[in-house]
Protein backbone atom coordinates (compact mmCIF):
# COMPACT_ATOMS: atom_id res chain seq x y z
CA UNK A 1 0.00 0.00 0.00
CA UNK A 2 3.04 2.18 0.35
CA UNK A 3 4.07 2.38 -2.89
CA UNK A 4 0.37 2.92 -4.19
CA UNK A 5 0.04 5.97 -1.98
CA UNK A 6 3.22 7.52 -2.79
CA UNK A 7 2.73 6.72 -6.66
CA UNK A 8 -0.79 8.55 -6.36
CA UNK A 9 0.91 11.47 -4.22
CA UNK A 10 3.57 11.87 -7.12
CA UNK A 11 0.68 11.59 -9.68
CA UNK A 12 -0.94 14.60 -7.83
CA UNK A 13 1.95 16.93 -7.39
CA UNK A 14 2.47 16.59 -10.94
CA UNK A 15 -1.12 17.50 -11.65
CA UNK A 16 -0.78 20.55 -9.81
CA UNK A 17 2.22 21.45 -11.31
CA UNK A 18 1.11 21.49 -14.76
CA UNK A 19 -1.82 23.08 -14.06
CA UNK A 20 -0.53 26.45 -14.95
CA UNK A 21 0.15 24.54 -18.34
CA UNK A 22 -3.00 23.40 -19.21
CA UNK A 23 -4.95 26.42 -18.17
CA UNK A 24 -2.45 28.57 -20.69
CA UNK A 25 -2.82 25.68 -22.96
CA UNK A 26 -6.56 26.15 -22.67
CA UNK A 27 -6.16 30.38 -23.33
CA UNK A 28 -4.06 30.55 -25.64
CA UNK A 29 -5.06 27.45 -27.65
CA UNK A 30 -6.28 29.94 -30.73
CA UNK A 31 -3.12 31.68 -31.26
CA UNK A 32 -1.21 28.20 -30.85
CA UNK A 33 -3.09 26.97 -33.50
CA UNK A 34 -2.85 29.95 -35.94
CA UNK A 35 0.48 30.17 -35.41
CA UNK A 36 1.00 26.50 -36.65
CA UNK A 37 -1.33 26.75 -39.46
CA UNK A 38 0.42 30.01 -40.48
CA UNK A 39 3.65 28.34 -40.69
CA UNK A 40 2.40 25.65 -42.37
CA UNK A 41 0.83 27.63 -45.04
CA UNK A 42 3.80 29.62 -45.36
CA UNK A 43 5.91 26.06 -45.55
CA UNK A 44 3.88 25.25 -48.58
CA UNK A 45 4.10 28.18 -50.18
CA UNK A 46 8.02 28.47 -50.18
CA UNK A 47 8.07 24.60 -51.59
CA UNK A 48 5.58 25.66 -54.43
CA UNK A 49 7.74 28.67 -54.87
CA UNK A 50 11.08 26.49 -54.92
CA UNK A 51 9.03 23.81 -57.44
CA UNK A 52 8.38 26.50 -59.81
CA UNK A 53 11.70 28.28 -60.16
CA UNK A 54 12.63 24.39 -60.51
CA UNK A 55 10.36 24.22 -63.21
CA UNK A 56 11.52 27.18 -64.78
CA UNK A 57 15.03 27.23 -64.96
CA UNK A 58 14.40 23.50 -66.51
CA UNK A 59 12.08 24.81 -69.09
CA UNK A 60 14.51 27.50 -69.95
CA UNK A 61 17.69 25.36 -69.40
CA UNK A 62 18.64 28.07 -67.02
CA UNK A 63 22.17 26.14 -66.69
CA UNK A 64 23.26 26.62 -70.07
CA UNK A 65 22.62 30.07 -70.35
CA UNK A 66 24.99 30.74 -67.11
CA UNK A 67 27.28 28.13 -67.60
CA UNK A 68 29.92 30.29 -69.82
CA UNK A 69 29.46 33.48 -66.98
CA UNK A 70 33.00 34.05 -64.55
CA UNK A 71 31.37 34.46 -60.99
CA UNK A 72 34.90 35.01 -59.77
CA UNK A 73 34.55 37.79 -61.14
CA UNK A 74 31.79 39.23 -59.10
CA UNK A 75 34.20 38.81 -56.39
CA UNK A 76 36.75 41.11 -57.03
CA UNK A 77 37.91 43.73 -54.50
CA UNK A 78 38.85 46.13 -56.63
CA UNK A 79 35.27 46.12 -58.86
CA UNK A 80 33.25 49.08 -58.59
CA UNK A 81 29.59 48.92 -57.13
CA UNK A 82 26.71 49.64 -59.40
CA UNK A 83 25.84 52.67 -57.20
CA UNK A 84 29.36 54.10 -57.58
CA UNK A 85 29.32 53.49 -61.62
CA UNK A 86 25.98 55.30 -61.49
CA UNK A 87 27.13 58.47 -59.58
CA UNK A 88 30.07 58.46 -62.37
CA UNK A 89 27.88 58.37 -64.97
CA UNK A 90 25.40 61.20 -63.01
CA UNK A 91 28.49 63.22 -62.51
CA UNK A 92 29.62 63.12 -65.93
CA UNK A 93 26.76 63.28 -67.63
CA UNK A 94 25.92 66.45 -66.32
CA UNK A 95 30.15 68.06 -66.97
CA UNK A 96 29.34 66.38 -70.73
CA UNK A 97 26.22 67.78 -71.09
CA UNK A 98 27.10 71.32 -69.17
CA UNK A 99 30.27 71.56 -70.55
CA UNK A 100 29.82 74.90 -72.87
CA UNK A 101 33.04 76.96 -72.31
CA UNK A 102 35.66 74.44 -71.46
CA UNK A 103 38.39 73.11 -73.55
CA UNK A 104 37.60 70.44 -76.74
CA UNK A 105 40.11 68.45 -74.94
CA UNK A 106 38.17 68.56 -71.53
CA UNK A 107 35.03 67.73 -73.58
CA UNK A 108 36.42 64.68 -74.87
CA UNK A 109 38.11 63.38 -72.32
CA UNK A 110 34.50 63.65 -70.44
CA UNK A 111 32.89 62.02 -73.07
CA UNK A 112 35.51 59.15 -73.04
CA UNK A 113 35.00 59.02 -69.29
CA UNK A 114 31.13 58.76 -69.36
CA UNK A 115 31.91 56.04 -72.22
CA UNK A 116 34.16 53.82 -70.27
CA UNK A 117 31.47 54.06 -67.10
CA UNK A 118 28.23 53.20 -69.66
CA UNK A 119 30.71 50.29 -70.69
CA UNK A 120 30.88 49.40 -67.19
CA UNK A 121 27.67 49.50 -66.63
CA UNK A 122 26.34 47.70 -69.40
CA UNK A 123 29.32 44.85 -68.52
CA UNK A 124 27.81 44.64 -64.71
CA UNK A 125 24.09 43.96 -65.74
CA UNK A 126 24.83 41.90 -68.59
CA UNK A 127 23.72 44.35 -71.64
CA UNK A 128 25.47 44.36 -74.88
CA UNK A 129 26.96 47.23 -76.44
CA UNK A 130 29.37 48.88 -79.46
CA UNK A 131 30.60 52.05 -77.73
CA UNK A 132 34.17 51.05 -78.17
CA UNK A 133 33.42 50.02 -81.84
CA UNK A 134 31.76 52.83 -83.46
CA UNK A 135 32.78 56.17 -84.10
CA UNK A 136 30.90 60.06 -85.11
CA UNK A 137 27.51 59.69 -85.41
CA UNK A 138 26.83 56.14 -84.73
CA UNK A 139 28.97 56.37 -81.77
CA UNK A 140 26.31 58.79 -80.47
CA UNK A 141 23.58 56.58 -81.73
CA UNK A 142 24.55 54.08 -79.66
CA UNK A 143 25.10 56.08 -76.69
CA UNK A 144 21.68 56.91 -76.46
CA UNK A 145 20.66 53.51 -77.12
CA UNK A 146 23.26 52.25 -74.57
CA UNK A 147 21.42 54.72 -72.08
CA UNK A 148 18.05 53.98 -72.57
CA UNK A 149 18.58 50.33 -71.93
CA UNK A 150 20.06 51.01 -68.79
CA UNK A 151 17.46 53.83 -67.93
CA UNK A 152 14.77 50.35 -68.79
CA UNK A 153 17.05 48.58 -66.35
CA UNK A 154 16.62 51.53 -63.82
CA UNK A 155 19.75 53.09 -63.57
CA UNK A 156 18.42 56.74 -63.87
CA UNK A 157 21.40 58.88 -66.10
CA UNK A 158 21.10 62.48 -66.68
CA UNK A 159 18.95 63.30 -70.04
CA UNK A 160 20.19 64.17 -73.70
CA UNK A 161 19.88 67.94 -73.23
CA UNK A 162 20.48 69.63 -70.40
CA UNK A 163 17.24 70.82 -69.01
CA UNK A 164 14.95 67.89 -69.90
CA UNK A 165 14.04 64.76 -68.20
CA UNK A 166 15.18 61.10 -69.83
CA UNK A 167 12.25 59.51 -71.28
CA UNK A 168 12.96 55.78 -72.49
CA UNK A 169 10.42 52.75 -72.24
Amino acid sequence: MGVGRALMLALAFLAVASLPAAFALLFCADEILDRVVCGWSEWRERRRERRTIARLDRAIEADALTRDIDLSEFDRTDRRSLEQIAADLRRLGGQRLGGSGRPMVWHGAVVQAYDDRLRLACRALGITEHLAELTGVDQEIERVRVEGVLHAAGLALPAARAGHRQRHR
